[in-house]
């Protein structure tokens, strides 16, 4: 087998070049700095030299080896590229290739030896130069090669699978005759069939199974009836197919001669490639049989195929469109292959070598003492048992049967255990202890005690509740429970209400009005609930002030404080005026505060204290310009 669809695309030459001296820019050092010795350009211009022609080395021989050599694969193989793209103009090709990677070889070497002399840069740039324009014009002399050998792997890479050495059965005969439709049948390839010749212009694959093994299925162009130095390339490949594969063939003839030809044309071209069919089981197969029969035949007719008949050809009737005979015809096909191939493999020396590892031992009897086999009493007695019952053992299902729908099944009885302890339950374990350890036996008995004494205090009334009766008091607390209970409950839901609304939350510090609270609303509340609340009319509720503010504080400046901070909490006074005791230390603290910032954010260039700017650690404008010896760290 020959995977030709894993060659590797071949480019024209123009984009070879371009890969090549593109992967070498890209690949190897490309400044040379005014302090280098000679020896360094040198050794610059060397390294691209080399890389260059190693680079061609190694995709040249890439398409070399990928491509198959004719001497190497199967006959098979190389007739059929015979046929499709010439060996002359194939093998000329890929020994011009050959020849270009030699040429490209030699140029880097002569090249790199030349370098070694050269005394200056501009020297050896040139030479450089003129290697890789050498290199360049051997390619560009190879581009009409490139182009066949891409040609020749795409079209490889249509061809069919086909393994030579496998189970193969070949399908050959003139053009029209239900080739391609008998493929179809027995294989799941989907082969075009149309009703005009040569529908079917290249080779093409099916697989079907048969006992268990895999078989392939060749269907091939039509063969027309002249010699075989006038045959076009449709034709030498059905050709070569039949003479190199070891396969079973079908020669398929059209009985109804519809195929515009008569059936004498049809036996005349069997003669003239039967010498093809030579060591290779063979069949000719009548088709159509739905239109005529063998026996239906004209006796002219039937006398073309005689020679056939006289020769023990077997004739096999098939009809691919009513669908009989068409496994009868796989099923002789695949016998006959079958014991031809078996037949083969007797012949070579591989089945000596396995006939001689194979030794079946008869042993020969050594005296005239006869010896019975040893077979147990117990199973002696069980046979006499049997033979005087005449019957069988009786089953499971037997005794399900007899019994009906009284049957249960118990697994237990054929335990090989004595009867006493078949029926013991299993323990079951709980964390590594018996649970029945810990389960009192009697514990049913005095769970039953305990219900009857239940039953009895139950009776005597020990369990009945003495009726109350509610007096007026008692009645008015119950109901304004209920009726707290009640509030509690809707308050809240209320306040779920709230806390998943998307309106905006009234800060604590607002004014009590802003909230909805006021001392009538209390009262009402208040009253609702039942509390007595006509001794509050003459309280008055205030709200309480700051215990840190002082008192002696004029009311002008708690007013300006008041407007300003209305969002901060009145118990507090703001940051920075906490331990500072008159407006005059504010000032002087907070210039001494800006200084103290200035000075530590202004040696970062930060705009305040909360600036967390991170700036571009390594800035271009800063190192650009002249470098000194060894800072060549930025290119």
């Amino acid at each position: 087998m020959y995977n030709f669809k894993k060659i590797a695309v071949v480019p024209p030459a123009k984009d070879f070049i371009d890969i090549i001296l593109s992967k070498t820019q890209r690949k190897t050092p490309t400044v040379i700095h005014k302090h280098y010795k000679i020896s360094r350009i040198r050794q610059f211009y060397m390294r691209k030299v080399k890389y260059t022609q190693q680079n061609f080395h190694d995709r040249l021989s890439q398409i070399i080896q990928e491509f198959p050599k004719l001497d190497d694969v199967h006959p098979f193989y190389a007739d059929l590229m015979n046929i499709l793209y010439d060996k002359d103009h194939y093998k000329l090709a890929l020994g011009q290739l050959n020849t270009a990677r030699h040429l490209v070889d030699n140029v880097a070497k002569d090249y790199v030896r030349l370098l070694k002399f050269g005394d200056s840069l501009y020297r050896c740039k040139q030479l450089k130069r003129a290697a890789l324009g050498r290199m360049a014009t051997i390619m560009k002399r190879q581009s009409q090669n490139l182009q066949y050998l891409e040609e020749v792997r795409q079209h490889l890479a249509r061809l069919p699978s086909i393994d030579p050495y496998t189970r193969t059965i070949i399908i050959c005969g003139f053009p029209n005759v239900g080739k391609s439709s008998f493929i179809n049948k027995i294989t799941r390839a989907d082969v075009e069939v149309q009703p005009y010749a040569f529908t079917t212009k290249a080779l093409y694959v099916g697989h079907t199974d048969y006992k268990y093994l895999r078989w392939q299925v060749i269907d091939t162009p039509g063969i027309l009836d002249h010699p075989l130095e006038d045959r076009n390339v449709i034709e030498m490949q059905a050709v070569t197919a039949l003479a190199h594969l070891r396969a079973a063939v079908l020669y398929v003839m059209d009985l109804s001669e519809q195929c515009d030809h008569s059936l004498a044309d049809q036996v005349r071209l069997f003669e003239s490639i039967r010498p093809l069919f030579a060591n290779k089981p063979l069949l000719v197969v009548l088709n159509k049989s739905d239109i005529v029969k063998l026996e239906e035949l004209a006796p002219d007719k039937r006398s073309a195929l005689a020679p056939l008949e006289a020769d023990g050809v077997p004739l096999l009737e098939m009809s691919t469109v009513s669908g009989s005979g068409v496994a009868e015809v796989k099923q002789e096909a695949c016998e006959r292959l079958l014991a031809y191939r078996v037949e083969m493999k007797v012949k070579t020396k591989k089945v000596e070598g396995v006939l001689n590892r194979l030794h079946v031992a008869t042993p020969a009897p050594c005296d005239d003492r006869a010896r019975p086999p040893c077979i147990p009493e117990s199973v002696l007695q069980r046979r006499q048992e049997a033979a005087v019952r005449g019957t069988k053992r009786k089953l499971e299902r037997d005794v399900e049967e007899e019994m009906g729908d009284d049957y249960i099944l118990d697994l237990k009885k054929n335990y090989d255990l004595p009867d006493e302890y078949k029926y013991d339950i299993i323990p079951e374990i709980w964390e590594g202890h018996n649970i029945a350890d810990y389960i009192d036996p009697d514990i049913l008995q005095k769970l039953a005690e305990l219900e009857a004494e239940e039953l009895v205090r139950e009776e005597a009334g020990a369990y009945e509740v003495p009726k109350i009766d509610m007096d007026e008091t008692l009645r008015e607390v119950r109901q304004l429970a209920k009726q707290i209970r009640d509030k509690k409950i809707i308050m809240s839901q209320e306040r779920d209400v709230l806390k998943n609304s998307t309106k905006p939350v009234v800060p604590r510090t607002a004014p009590a009005r802003a909230r909805g609270r006021s001392m009538s609303r209390l009262r009402s509340d208040m009253e609702q609930l039942g509390v007595d609340m006509s001794h509050t009319e003459d309280a008055h509720f205030t709200k309480t002030r700051g215990k840190a503010r002082s008192l002696s504080q004029p009311s002008t400046k708690r007013r300006r404080v008041d407007s300003r901070e209305t969002s901060r909490s009145l118990s507090r006074p703001p940051r920075d005026e906490m331990g500072v005791k008159d407006l005059a230390m504010k000032k002087k603290l907070k210039k001494v505060a800006h200084k103290a910032i200035s000075k530590k954010v202004g040696k970062k260039g930060l705009k305040g204290e909360a600036d967390r700017f991170i700036g571009n650690k390594m800035p271009k404008h800063l190192f650009a310009g002249k470098r000194g010896i060894g800072k060549t760290d930025r290119r």
